[in-house]
C-alpha cells in the first residue's frame, strides 16, 4: 500500500530539516574556537531559520488542494510520523565529527546531499495536482547549501 503526501506535508517536513540544520550548526558553532569558523557555522544557523521561514511562507500559500488530505487520519497521527521521518533522515541518527572545521563542513555537505535525495523522493510521492512543482524550490535551496559549504572546504587550509 503506498500513501500520497502532499505539498503541505512536504513544506512541514522541509521546516523540520531547516530546523534540525540550524540546531547541527549551532552545535558545531560550539564546537570550534577560531571566531571566523564560528561566525560561519552562526551564519549557516542562519540561513537555515530564514530557509525555514521561506518554506513555512510557501507552506501558508498553497492552495486547499495542495493541503488535501491524502489519507483518513482523525487522529492527526501524520503531523508525528513527518516529524519523526525528518528528524531521522538527515542531520540525525549518524555519527558526526565535530573534531574540525573540515569534517563539519564534510558532514554538512553530506547531509545536504541526504536532503536532496529525500526531497527527490518526496517528488515521487507528491502527485503534480497536490503541489509537486512547489518542491522542486526545495531542492534548489539545498543546492545553493552545497555550493556555499564546498567553497567554504576548499577554502579550509
Amino acid at each position: 500500500m503506498t500513501y500520497d503526501f502532499n505539498a503541505d506535508e512536504v513544506f512541514q517536513m522541509a521546516e523540520e530539516l531547516e530546523r534540525n540544520g540550524a540546531d547541527f550548526y549551532r552545535t558545531a558553532a560550539t564546537k570550534v574556537s577560531d571566531p571566523k569558523q564560528k561566525d560561519l557555522l552562526n551564519r549557516l544557523a542562519e540561513m537555515e531559520v530564514d530557509h525555514e521561514k521561506r518554506f513555512s511562507e510557501l507552506r501558508k500559500s498553497l492552495s486547499g488542494k495542495e493541503k488535501a488530505q491524502t489519507i483518513f487520519d482523525p487522529d492527526d497521527d501524520s503531523a508525528g510520523y513527518l516529524k519523526a521521518l525528518a528528524d531521522t533522515r538527515v542531520f540525525f541518527k549518524k555519527e558526526l565529527d565535530f573534531s574540525s572545521m573540515k569534517q563539519i563542513l564534510k558532514g554538512a555537505i553530506e547531509a545536504e546531499k541526504d536532503s536532496i535525495v529525500f526531497y527527490l523522493g518526496m517528488k515521487k510521492v507528491v502527485p503534480d495536482d497536490l503541489g509537486n512543482p512547489r518542491i522542486e524550490s526545495i531542492i534548489e535551496e539545498e543546492m545553493g547549501h552545497i555550493r556555499l559549504l564546498s567553497k567554504e572546504l576548499l577554502a579550509v587550509k
